[in-house]
């Protein structure tokens, strides 16, 4: 059964921009902390937390500003329209899918432009506010921030998660080339680790910054889970998981190769990781991944035994994964051939548990 919602006429943008804005000042009112958000999260409730949601006037903003990537963002259902939603609501039904976490990226506001990187933030985070103010029983945000601008980011990151009641912050593979791990954001980490929030980790959609996966059209067939493996590893050398113990880190894709290289990155920590470094495989098993696997049952085999059941949460990849394929990233883990108490751990507890882990 599809959610009754009601079917509006196609609003002015200045009615849009009135209505978004009597929406947030109800929620700011409110000053509804991100702790009590999670405080609500109800176990047992099957929750997706890889999905996306792309408003058009959002996608048009960045490519005034200069993005030549929203193209893979447009013509797929993932706006805010009537007919949109209810198709939405209606595949997370037929897969039980009680809410979706959603997020902006690829299509993240990351700009050299400062003005352009921050107005670019706060409208999406609006607009994604808006919508979870307006479905609250079906949707949940994570944030987008203007970095590289690392002050603006904590800014911007403290207004999603204070005022506008997102339950953690995503970031991509990479900014504008730069590592996660780079220097000059460790103050976002600090940050991150201060409020012991949940991040959500996406692939830049960049091809790994490799000619050899750009030209032949491979940046997100290979290139996504590539840029998925190398940030956690980079997150593994640097140690970010030790060293900011209060950040929720949640990775795409299963961690892209990450669950085959184990015993190799094990074998050979010598070469990169600090000396007296716990395995990689330790370190590795301090974050979560995301079930998104387009439906490949030895993949998700192969993370369970590296990672442990509970450290798997269900993910879609919606709208990439649509109608049959939506339903397909439930069920290949109904049929993995896992145990059933953990396939119960993975489709209905891991995500209401950490999401109620979050302290404001």
């Amino acid at each position: 059964m599809i959610n009754p919602v009601p079917e509006r006429a196609p609003a002015s943008v200045d009615r849009r921009r009135f209505l978004r804005t009597a929406a947030l000042a109800a929620v700011i009112g409110t000053r509804t902390s991100q702790a009590a958000v999670a405080d609500k999260i109800e176990d047992g409730k099957r929750i997706d937390v890889h999905a996306h949601y792309f408003p058009i006037e959002y996608l048009d903003m960045l490519v005034r500003y200069g993005s030549t990537a929203t193209g893979i963002a447009r013509n797929v259902l993932s706006t805010g329209s009537q007919v949109d939603l209810n198709a939405r609501f209606e595949m997370m039904d037929q897969a039980g899918v009680q809410k979706q976490i959603l997020s902006a990226a690829p299509q993240l506001p990351y700009f050299l432009a400062r003005d352009h990187a921050i107005s670019g933030a706060r409208m999406i985070n609006d607009i994604y506010a808006d919508l979870v103010n307006r479905y609250p029983t079906r949707f949940l945000a994570f944030a987008a921030t203007p970095l590289p601008h690392v002050d603006a980011a904590i800014e911007e990151m403290s207004r999603a998660l204070d005022v506008l009641r997102m339950v953690g912050v995503t970031v991509l593979t990479s900014v504008l080339g730069q590592s996660l791990v780079d220097p000059e954001f460790e103050p976002f980490w600090a940050e991150l680790n201060r409020r012991g929030t949940i991040l959500f980790i996406h692939p830049a959609g960049v091809g790994a910054c490799s000619p050899l996966i750009q030209s032949f059209n491979l940046t997100w067939p290979i290139g996504a889970p590539i840029e998925d493996t190398v940030a956690v590893v980079h997150l593994i050398v640097k140690q970010i998981p030790q060293r900011y113990p209060r950040v929720r880190i949640v990775a795409s894709h299963l961690g892209g190769a990450l669950p085959m290289l184990m015993q190799r990155l094990d074998n050979q920590a010598a070469w990169f990781m600090p000396k007296g470094s716990e395995p990689p495989s330790a370190t590795a098993q301090k974050m979560w991944y995301d079930t998104v696997a387009h439906g490949y049952v030895p993949a998700l085999q192969c993370a369970y035994a590296a990672f442990g059941a509970d450290r798997l949460l269900l993910g879609s990849d919606y709208p990439y994964e649509l109608h049959e394929a939506y339903h397909r990233a439930v069920s290949y883990i109904q049929e993995s051939g896992l145990p059933a108490r953990d396939i119960a751990t993975i489709l209905d507890h891991n995500a209401a548990i950490l999401l109620r882990s979050v302290h404001a």
